[in-house]
């Protein structure tokens, strides 16, 4: 771990990262990407010292209120949030300054801020985005070694929606000849499902390699899957986007159970949801 020092936080889109680079390490992680230039290792996260600063003065600036959301490239709750408790307190800028959030995660630390999830919930919005991709729970282990299992995330968001806290499900990636069963797409939807989470997005049943991240999960399956890494290059070579040989299959799955749940499930309304700030109106007095 290594400060940083930033010259901007909060771009125009409104998404933000406090830290660079992740510890949960998993195989398939598109934040390797050399496009990204990266100039450290990627293990060694990079805290922008200055960021919070940064988001009081913008949040402070800003004209209207809307949602900020993190998580896009750097899990807000890897282990180093619990040291150094950065998140936390962005969310108690958020709160303060009367904005909505969004936050993407793997990890039940979500829940240590329970307390300002549902105080910035009850006057606009706030929603909790949990990654799944498999119900094995040793394959998650190995997937994703650095952070809690499936079950725990689960676990996580019966909580949040306990607490009326919106969740929204990342069915992805789908790995080709691992996760990508019919077996294993019904159980992550029957843990929605139990969930109660609003809405799940997936972009099909597959994942995507660029220059560098490409290069690690063949590493990874190396060690963990002898002679998976040749079945992929044979059949995608370098392709960016790899599809599952099941994906018309596991979409349509995907799309009939949760239509029949009544879950959002379509990419371009989730995101809508997830991007429209909402002030919730204080409970008006009635006079008898």
């Amino acid at each position: 771990m290594h400060y940083e020092t930033v010259k901007g936080i909060l771009p125009s889109h409104n998404g933000l990262n406090l830290y660079r680079g992740c510890q949960h390490g998993c195989i398939y992680c598109d934040s390797r990407s050399l496009c990204y230039q990266f100039r450290h290792d990627f293990e060694d996260i990079a805290v922008k010292q200055n960021g919070l600063s940064l988001l009081e003065d913008a949040l402070r600036r800003k004209k209207k209120p809307c949602m900020i959301g993190t998580g896009s490239m750097s899990d807000p709750y890897m282990p180093l949030e619990g040291q150094l408790g950065y998140t936390r307190k962005m969310l108690e800028l958020i709160c303060k300054y009367g904005f909505g959030a969004t936050v993407l995660t793997k990890s039940d630390l979500v829940l240590r801020d329970l307390d300002l999830l549902r105080e910035i919930n009850s006057r606009t919005k706030c929603v909790v985005q949990m990654t799944l991709t498999t119900a094995d729970e040793e394959l998650c282990r190995k997937l994703e070694p650095g952070v809690c299992t499936t079950k725990h995330r689960v676990e996580a968001l019966k909580s949040l929606s306990r607490e009326g806290i919106p969740t929204v499900v990342w069915l992805c990636p789908i790995l080709p000849f691992l996760n990508d069963t019919r077996d294993n797409i019904q159980r992550i939807l029957e843990y929605c499902q139990d969930a109660g989470v609003k809405g799940i997005i997936c972009f099909g049943m597959g994942l995507t390699l660029r220059e560098g991240s490409r290069e690690f999960f063949y590493q990874n399956l190396d060690h963990l899957f002898p002679g998976l890494k040749e079945e992929y290059i044979r059949i995608y070579g370098s392709a960016y986007e790899l599809n599952s040989p099941n994906n018309g299959q596991l979409m349509k799955l995907f799309h009939d159970t949760c239509e029949k749940a009544g879950i959002l499930h379509h990419n371009n309304e989730i995101f809508h949801y997830l991007n429209t700030f909402e002030e919730k109106q204080p409970e008006q007095l009635q006079w008898f």
